[in-house]
């Protein structure tokens, strides 16, 4: 909190303030902390084992770094359409239903099956270059744009990357786990989430504030002024989700030894059967990545 709080302060008091020098030295030092002590106690709340496996460490980096164009995605783009656009709250939310749909369509319906099929990084690159080309979409929208024209290819983009890309990082994830860590790892990647988004926010949000400032005092219009700050929010956003390709390509491997002795078929629970992409699927099992008969 304290590290995204010292973030946001940089639009007005600069990155080599005393403020954000000291405030960013602590948030630096209390994370250190945090790690030191859970390398020491007998029962940590992050074990770090955990990163250890090169599929878990790996996944939630990834994670990290994708999920900042996504938020950017929705933050900004929300203020581009109220702020420059003109669209109510109503009009915004309807805007971004073809995003939601095509991501719970992919999620729900496809993305299992091509996971089971292909593999999951095999899936995984791909939704990254989808996520990559909708934000570079979104970094080219004019101050007059046309919905259809100018924000909707984007939108089905990210949405398509986004229903494709995180159930993948998590089944990654979760194959780097040993059985008994396994809790734990899920929790990490909900977490790698939630921090690596507000960092990521706060980052995008006042490197384009500093760029709309920027343009203001040099006399441009308040809405073209705007949409430059957006525009190197998403560029910056790509940039990230481009070295989140770099490192899924380098670091994750489609199956990973955990450790622990894998379950043979009818020794698994609930009829589970583990297949050669570090998926489990099965008939009605609670842990499994997806179910079939068998």
């Amino acid at each position: 909190m304290l590290g995204v709080y010292t973030i946001l302060g940089v639009a007005e008091e600069g990155w080599g303030s005393i403020q954000t020098l000291a405030l960013g030295a602590v948030s630096i030092g209390l994370l250190a902390a945090f790690v030191a002590r859970q390398a020491r106690v007998a029962n940590p709340l992050m074990p770090l084992r955990l990163f250890r496996s090169r599929n878990v460490a790996g996944a939630n980096l990834v994670q990290t770094l994708l999920v900042v164009g996504m938020f950017g995605t929705f933050f900004l783009g929300a203020l581009y359409m109220q702020r420059i656009l003109g669209y109510d709250a109503l009009r915004v939310g309807f805007a971004y239903l073809p995003m939601t749909a095509v991501m719970g369509a992919m999620s729900f319906r496809f993305t299992g099956r091509l996971i089971l099929r292909f593999g999951p990084i095999a899936t995984l690159v791909p939704a990254m270059a989808f996520i990559v080309a909708g934000l570079l979409l979104l970094a080219r929208t004019p101050v007059e744009a046309t919905y259809a024209i100018d924000l909707l290819p984007a939108m089905i983009l990210v949405g398509l990357g986004a229903g494709l890309g995180f159930p993948s990082l998590m089944t990654l994830a979760m194959s780097g786990a040993t059985a008994s860590d396994s809790g734990l790892a899920s929790g990490l990647v909900n977490t790698s989430v939630q921090v690596g988004g507000a960092i990521g926010l706060a980052v995008l949000a006042t490197f384009a504030t500093g760029r709309t400032d920027g343009l203001l005092a040099e006399g441009e219009p308040a809405a073209s002024a705007l949409n430059s700050g957006y525009h190197l929010a998403y560029l910056i956003g790509a940039g990230l989700a481009i070295v989140a390709i770099a490192t899924a390509v380098g670091v994750l491997r489609p199956r990973e030894a955990v450790g622990e002795p894998a379950l043979e078929p009818d020794a698994a629970p609930g009829g589970c059967l583990e297949t050669g992409t570090g998926v489990v699927i099965g008939n009605g099992c609670g842990g499994c990545a997806g179910s079939r008969p068998q």
